[in-house]
Parts: structure tokens; sequence; C-alpha cells
């Protein structure tokens, strides 16, 4: 049996919306298959970067701070504590608030989920050259900033 003609793409392929909604889908993808190759969500690579960056914080500052929703965020801190990335102790001001540390494993932990990450990125931007990956990501953040600011709203990319 002889293959059917190449038939030219559906209007709708083309849209903007579209595209964006395909790649995300590829993006997300890879980001989970990568993290889950060195056990880890992305909800753990987000605490730890956030714990990393900010110091130690209570679970409602780590959520403010990472996006992820307090509904979320006990049960991500759970396993990281179980894992000794982090260290829950009492808050001495307020004996009703834990703190939240990065611990020693916990930061190599997010080295190898940076490195993990790094590879993903490349893997998902292959066809792009230097100059063409910063501009999609100025281009990207532009319209993520926007929408932001319109909706007051924090997207969670990695869960």
């Amino acid at each position: 049996m002889e293959n059917p003609p190449e038939k030219k793409p559906a209007t709708w392929e083309s849209l903007p919306s579209w595209l964006l909604t395909q790649t995300a889908s590829h993006a997300h993808r890879l980001v989970a298959e990568g993290f889950s190759s060195v056990g880890a969500r992305g909800y753990h690579y987000r605490l730890l970067a956030t714990l990393e960056e900010f110091g130690p914080a209570s679970q409602a500052a780590l959520g403010r701070r990472s996006g992820i929703h307090l509904s979320d965020m006990v049960a991500a801190i759970n396993e990281l504590a179980d894992r000794k990335l982090v260290e829950r102790t009492p808050d001495p001001s307020d004996r009703r608030r834990n703190i939240i540390t990065l611990t020693a494993a916990g930061k190599r932990q997010l080295r190898r989920l940076e490195k993990q990450l790094a590879e993903t990125q490349d893997e998902l931007l292959a066809p792009l050259s230097p100059e063409e990956r910063q501009r999609l990501t100025e281009l990207l953040s532009r319209l993520l900033d926007h929408h932001n600011r319109r909706t007051g709203t924090l997207e969670e990319p990695w869960r």
C-alpha cells in the first residue's frame, strides 16, 4: 500500500497557543522524567532551591517564595525531611510554627537536580542556537510576567 501524500498542517497547528501548549507538554515530561531519574519531583527542586536562595524559613514563607500551595507543602517537606534533605525545627519565637532548613545532603541533592535540569533544558532546546534560546526565554518571561500581573497568580510548572 502506498503512503498517502503529506497533507498541509491544519491552521490551528500554527497558532501560538497550540505551539506553546504542545511544547509545554514536552517540557513537563522531560523535566518530570529527569527529576524522577534522580529520585525527585519538581516540588523538591523548588523547595531546595528556595531554601538555598533565601535561607531557613517557615512553611508559609516557603510556600509564598516557591509558589507551592500550602496544601502541597506539608507532603513535599515530609518527603524531603524523611530523606534528610531538610530539617524541621520548632520556631523559637512561635512554637506552633516550624522552621525548615536545608541540610548538607539537601545541598548535594540540589546540585544533582540542577545538573539534571540543565541537561533537560539542553534536550528541550536542542534545535535552537544559544542566541535563540536566550531570545525565547526573554519572550516567554515577558508573556508570563504580563499574564501573572493581570491575574495576580504564580503558576506551578514543576509539581
